[in-house]
């Protein structure tokens, strides 16, 4: 692989040492086999965990979440397996509100999440909501005992598999995304219960939650009643870009593979890669890769700067690594052939796995919102 996007000045000599170190350790642990999802994701937690790969996973009293780092790491773990990046990925995204705004009691969960010991989830989808988080209908009233909530959450990756989920609920402090509010929430709580199993095209641990009369503490509370929405968009502000990072992983092994597969298959008694026009198609997609790159890591390194917002750079990135990654892969598809569709082959893998990167998180064309009104 193409590796002399390192040496751009985004990253310094501690982003080259864990990439190198993070590679050799893919190399001897991935791929793992996915026929059983959900104790795939729990092994590879707890190999992620035994790697030491999950402490940067959250950041702990004193601590900033590097986003460099957390982009270099699921782009490396999602060019060699998809699954080992989910992994990761959720739980970082699943306890980012504890490492920006948790209490100390609350980070003793995080203490077990970046070692690999306990699963988290983010559950913030809800049937009727979307990308759009205001309109969040699951409710938070407080009683004597602290909080009851009632409600559901959908599409929550780990669903099923979590030890405890990071949820959004609506208090009422305000209309809108300024009454909700943020809850820690562990999996065997009275009252929560796992609705649906729901299968996609890639598979993963997704589920739909329901929670009827569960009661939570004061002390589940996440930062303070009302600053929910704030809580959410802080955490999505940081690990959006890693979502171009995942997409920019595959991408590279689509490009990888490709390059393999056009050296190899002769037509008419040449190489592939020979031919003008397939020449052409590599080339369209190593530019794809280099500007989606430049736009990840601009916003990794804007953030890790101290930047307080970095919505404009999330979105760009999000938005165009994604996208291109989709096209990437479809050309390698295209290159491969029969092959390129046959169940098993890395780019049918690829083929399968992109396609939700383009939707979970914010999807694109609520990319394109946020890019536009940053404009105004």
């Amino acid at each position: 692989m193409d590796r002399s996007f390192l040496d751009w000045p985004f990253f310094e000599p501690r982003h080259r040492d864990l990439a190198a170190a993070l590679e050799a350790w893919c190399l001897a642990n991935l791929p793992v086999a996915h026929g059983d999802v959900d104790a795939a994701c729990r092994g590879l937690v707890a190999a992620l965990g035994a790697g030491g790969w999950l402490q940067h996973s959250g950041a702990g009293e004193g601590e900033r979440l590097d986003v460099r780092t957390l982009c270099l790491i699921r782009e490396t773990l999602a060019r060699h397996d998809a699954l080992a990046d989910f992994a990761f990925a959720m739980q970082g995204l699943g306890m980012g509100a504890i490492s920006l705004s948790g209490s100390a009691a609350q980070r003793e969960w995080l203490n077990r999440t970046r070692a690999g010991k306990a699963i988290s989830a983010f559950a913030l989808t809800e049937p009727g909501s979307g990308s759009d988080v205001a309109a969040t209908n699951s409710t938070a009233t407080r009683v004597a005992a602290g909080w009851r909530i009632d409600g559901e959450k959908t599409w929550i990756s780990n669903g099923g598999i979590a030890d405890l989920y990071v949820l959004f609920a609506r208090t009422g402090e305000a209309p809108g995304a300024r009454g909700l509010s943020a809850f820690l929430m562990p999996a065997d709580t009275p009252g929560l219960t796992i609705a649906e199993r729901l299968d996609t095209i890639a598979p993963h641990p997704l589920a739909r939650l329901k929670m009827e009369g569960m009661i939570l503490p004061e002390t589940a509370l996440i930062g303070a009643a009302g600053e929910g929405f704030k809580v959410a968009m802080s955490v999505l502000d940081i690990f959006r870009p890693t979502v171009g990072a995942a997409a920019l992983g595959m991408a590279r092994r689509a490009l990888d593979e490709s390059l393999s597969r056009v050296q190899s298959r002769k037509i008419q008694g040449q190489p592939l890669a020979d031919l003008q026009m397939v020449q052409g198609h590599l080339a369209d997609m190593a530019l794809k890769i280099d500007a989606a790159a430049l736009l990840v890591y601009r916003a990794a390194w804007t953030k890790d700067q101290g930047a307080a917002r970095i919505m404009r750079e999330a979105a760009m990135a999000k938005l165009y690594a994604t996208e291109v990654a989709q096209e990437v892969i479809d050309m390698a598809v295209q290159l491969h052939g029969g092959d390129g569709v046959r169940v098993g082959h890395p780019v049918e893998a690829l083929y399968r796995e992109i396609r939700a990167l383009r939707i979970y998180e914010g999807a694109s064309d609520v990319q394109r919102l946020i890019i536009a009104g940053s404009l105004k």
